[in-house]
This record gives structure tokens, C-alpha cells and sequence, in this order.
């Protein structure tokens, strides 16, 4: 693409901003929005030469026709949370009417613009970690962000119930920018369901961005599952920051959309840290489904866990390239990453890259990454057996993602993703 070309499209991009009204905004955001700004404009869209998005294109995101209007009307959808405590954001925008919440001692749990009027610790903690110098769409997001979800356990509180994080895209070409902010303080304990869907059937634009917070001996859970309509697009990046001695488990379902690009980077700042990263991606049609992992070893005696899995169907196209850093003085790191990916069809691509970067000379590390195919001996052994064709293809897709799968400590999320599972590739042909 020419130099005058990718002026051009970032232009009518950026255009879809210029009449947002953030005067509302307290000043301390005003500030990080305008310093966001600066590098959104100093900023290039990645292009195939950009070797950190080299398989994901982003041309026909940012040179599509979108909307960034205020959701009006009623939604017709049927959430059915099994919790007391639910914030739903509708287009980037807190939707008041779908969301509930349950008041529970050290546990705040609010819009972010709500907290942005009443808490003094998002002053500290805001686009502290998002890093928008180096990242243009976490820059857009900074900038131009509607609302998002705030979530702040005080120390030693406890959850008693998951705490649901709900976007919803429910208007065509709707373009939105959530932005959330999750701080664990020292001894506390969470499981999240951060949670994307869509409700229309044209193309939306989601680019969510969320920091986190893990303090000493906090414990926290995300279970982050991503269901867009067909056509749609979504950016996502979680950055992390653990301390001494905390427990961080993120695990991410991509289960639909037309581009799904995660960016997941965590920075382990403290001794005996211990960080689990599990993903699932299901591909059918020419879905393309990107994750970028980032792990930063920065403290001796902390151990990181890593697995990602792959189902390719059809021209679908996935990617995994995901880094752990060992720092010099990471002494004593346990460090191990897997990528197993199976394909379909013949015309199905993966594109694999665990990476391993090490300045430490006494850790443990390991990476691999396969890829391969139904096993046709079990397939034909349950067949005999009586099982249907389609059956048995379920059962051993099924059996390929349960270690993935086992890692959720939500059991109603472990239920929806087995069954969407089943149901999915019953129907494979």
C-alpha cells in the first residue's frame, strides 16, 4: 500500500472521531485523552510489513463506513447471567437498564465513568499501562474511549460470585472503543467473565482495551469469550501487572467474528508470581482469528503457563505468536508455552510462533507448537462402535480442547463453551 494510500484511510478513520463531545470528562482523563491524541496522530496503521501484524490485515477495518451514535431504543436479547453483578455496555456506551449490581464489602463495581467522578485510585491507575506510544489502536482507544466497566477489589476482599463484563454490538457499523480497569489489591479475590457479542447482522467495529492491576497475594480469574457476528471486527488487549506473590488465569474463547485481532501482555514485577494463559479458537468460513501473547519474566522464583489451541475449518486462518521474556535477573524461571492446532480442510492456514527470549541462565523453559489432523484409527473406532460420523467428530474435538477448556473456574462459562462445542461441530460435514 503507497504512503498517500495509508494517509488516506487513516484519515477517514480518525474522521469518525472528530465530533465526539468529551467535555463531560473529568480533567485528569481530559489530560491522558489529549495525550493519546498526540499519538494517534504520530502513529501508523500496521501494514503487512510490520512484522507484529505481518498475517493480519487491517486495511478493510479502518477503511469501513462506521457509527459511533448513542444505542437507543430497547435491545431484544436474553443475557441470562447466573450472577448478581453484571455491567453491560451497549456500542462503547454503559447501558443503566441492562446492568444490575449486588453491593458486597471491598468489592466496586461500576461504569468507568461513574468511578472517573468518585474514585481517586483510577487517577493513579488510568493509561498507566496501555502503553499508547507503541500501540496505535490502544492510543484510539485511550482517545476516544465511550465508557467501560470499573472493577476494584479492596484488600482482602473476596467475590463472593463472578463479576460480568458484557459489550454489545447492536447496531450496524457501530464503532466502539469500551475501555475497563480492573485493580486486585492485596489479598483480594475475583473471577471475571468479560464477555463480547453482537446482536446485529452487519459489519461493527469493536477495539476494547483493559488494564489490569494484580497486587501482592491477590488472586484474580478472566474468562474472556468472544461471540461477534460474522462479519465482525474486534480489537482486544489486556495488560497486565502482577506483584509479589499474586495469581493471575486468563482464558480466552474466540468462538466468532470476521477479524478477531488479541493482544495479551503481561508484566510479572514481583518474586513467586504465577500466571496461566489459556486459549481456544473455533474457525469456520474465512474467519481469522490473531493472538499475541507477551510475557515479561522481570523477578526471580515465578512460573508462567501457556497454552493455546486451534480448530481450523473451511478457509479459515489462525495465528498464534506468543513471546515470554526472561530477564537477567529472572533467576529460577518456570516457564512453558504450547500451541496444538487442528485443521479441518485443506484449505485451512495456522501460522504458529511460540517464542522463547532468555537473559537467565538457571530456568526451566520449554516451547512447541503441532499442528495436525483428525485422527482417522479413533475415528473409525467410534464408529464402529455405532456413533454417527458427526458424533464421533465432536466427541474428539471435544477431547482435543478439554484441557483448555478444564482451566475455567466459572462452571456456567465451562457449560456454554462444552455446548457450543457439541452443537458446532455436530454439524461439520
Amino acid at each position: 500500500m503507497s504512503e498517500t494510500l495509508a494517509i488516506k484511510n487513516k484519515d477517514h478513520f480518525l474522521a469518525h472521531f472528530r465530533n465526539l463531545d468529551f467535555s463531560f470528562d473529568v480533567d485528569f482523563s481530559k489530560t491522558k485523552r489529549e495525550e493519546a491524541e498526540k499519538w494517534v496522530k504520530k502513529l501508523d496503521f500496521p501494514t503487512s510489513k510490520t512484522e507484529y501484524w505481518k498475517y493480519t490485515r487491517v486495511n478493510k477495518l479502518i477503511k469501513g463506513d462506521y457509527r459511533m451514535d448513542f444505542p437507543e431504543g430497547e435491545i431484544d436479547i436474553d443475557l441470562s447471567v447466573p450472577s448478581k453483578n453484571c455491567i453491560v455496555l451497549v456500542n462503547g456506551y454503559f447501558s443503566k437498564e441492562l446492568s444490575w449490581f449486588s453491593a458486597e464489602k471491598g468489592v466496586n463495581f461500576s461504569s468507568l465513568s461513574d468511578a472517573k467522578e468518585n474514585s481517586s485510585i483510577i487517577q493513579k491507575k488510568f493509561a498507566t499501562l496501555s502503553k499508547d506510544q507503541d500501540e496505535i489502536f490502544a492510543a484510539v482507544n485511550t482517545a476516544y474511549h465511550q465508557d467501560g466497566a470499573f472493577l476494584h477489589l479492596e484488600k482482602n476482599a473476596v467475590a463472593s460470585e463472578p463479576l460480568y463484563i458484557i459489550h454489545i454490538s447492536d447496531s450496524e457499523s457501530a464503532l466502539s472503543n469500551p475501555r475497563n480497569l480492573i485493580i486486585m489489591e492485596e489479598g483480594s479475590e475475583a473471577k471475571v467473565v468479560l464477555k463480547t457479542i453482537s446482536t446485529q447482522k452487519g459489519t461493527s467495529f469493536t477495539n476494547m482495551l483493559t488494564e489490569v492491576f494484580v497486587d501482592r497475594n491477590a488472586n484474580l480469574e478472566i474468562n474472556k469469550v468472544q461471540e461477534e457476528g460474522e462479519q465482525d471486527y474486534q480489537i482486544a488487549c489486556e495488560q497486565v501487572e502482577q506483584k509479589k506473590d499474586s495469581h493471575f488465569k486468563i482464558n480466552t474463547f474466540t468462538l466468532n467474528g470476521a477479524l478477531v485481532r488479541n493482544n495479551l501482555n503481561i508484566d510479572l514485577l514481583g518474586e513467586h508470581t504465577e500466571t496461566w494463559l489459556n486459549g481456544l479458537y473455533l474457525l469456520q468460513g474465512k474467519q481469522h482469528v490473531d493472538n499475541h501473547t507477551h510475557v515479561f519474566h522481570r523477578e526471580p522464583n515465578c512460573v508462567s503457563h501457556e497454552l493455546y489451541k486451534g480448530i481450523m475449518d473451511d478457509q479459515s486462518t489462525g495465528v498464534f505468536n506468543g513471546k515470554v521474556f526472561v530477564h537477567r535477573e529472572a533467576q529460577k524461571t518456570n516457564a512453558y508455552q504450547s500451541n496444538a492446532n487442528m485443521v479441518l480442510t485443506d484449505d485451512a492456514t495456522i501460522n504458529s510462533k511460540p517464542e522463547l527470549e532468555i537473559y537467565a541462565d538457571d530456568v526451566q523453559c520449554s516451547h512447541g507448537s503441532t499442528t495436525g489432523q483428525l485422527d482417522e484409527e479413533a475415528l473409525f473406532y467410534l464408529r464402529s462402535r455405532g456413533m454417527s460420523e458427526k458424533s464421533a467428530r465432536a466427541v474428539l474435538l471435544n477431547a482435543f480442547a478439554a484441557d483448555v477448556v478444564e482451566h475455567i473456574g466459572v462452571e456456567s462459562v465451562k457449560e456454554e463453551i462444552e455446548a457450543f462445542i457439541d452443537s458446532h461441530y455436530q454439524g461439520i460435514k
